[in-house]
């Protein structure tokens, strides 16, 4: 299994959104950066990754889970735009903030951190642990 970071603005679509999607999830779509589309073409069924509130909030505040592999994005007919789908696992007891991340020295090379704009990112096993931990849930 692997691990990744998906941010969402709040106001657009939020953890209460996803939730609301149930077992199905939902699209990932809309990912216009070609990083991002390729760290999604890397994702497996199963594979998690943080929700994070970005712009308003600016906090990881859930757990999300790939429930459908890389495929066209239904939002667009260019070719060159993929996504994953994800549903919502259960939420962090306490949101975990930027200002946090920024705060744990061992989350200093987190893409989070060093690649703030990207929003599909990936985290490291490690990562993982340390936020899960920071925000009240076992990795």
């Amino acid at each position: 299994m692997r691990y990744w970071l998906f941010k969402s603005e709040p106001n657009k679509f939020s953890w209460d959104d996803l939730v609301a999607k149930g077992e199905q999830g939902e699209e990932w779509d809309g990912v216009r950066n070609y990083l991002a589309r390729n760290n999604m073409r890397e994702m497996k069924i199963g594979d998690r990754g943080f929700f994070y509130h970005s712009n308003i909030g600016k906090e990881v505040v859930g757990i999300a889970e790939v429930v459908a592999q890389s495929h066209p994005d239904s939002t667009t007919d260019d070719p060159r735009w993929d996504c994953v789908d994800i549903k919502a696992v259960k939420p962090l007891k306490t949101p975990v903030t930027l200002a946090d991340v920024k705060g744990e020295p061992r989350l200093s090379e987190m893409a989070l951190v060093t690649s703030m704009r990207l929003s599909v990112q990936p985290v490291t096993e490690e990562e993982w642990k340390i936020v899960c931990e920071m925000g009240g849930i076992d990795p």
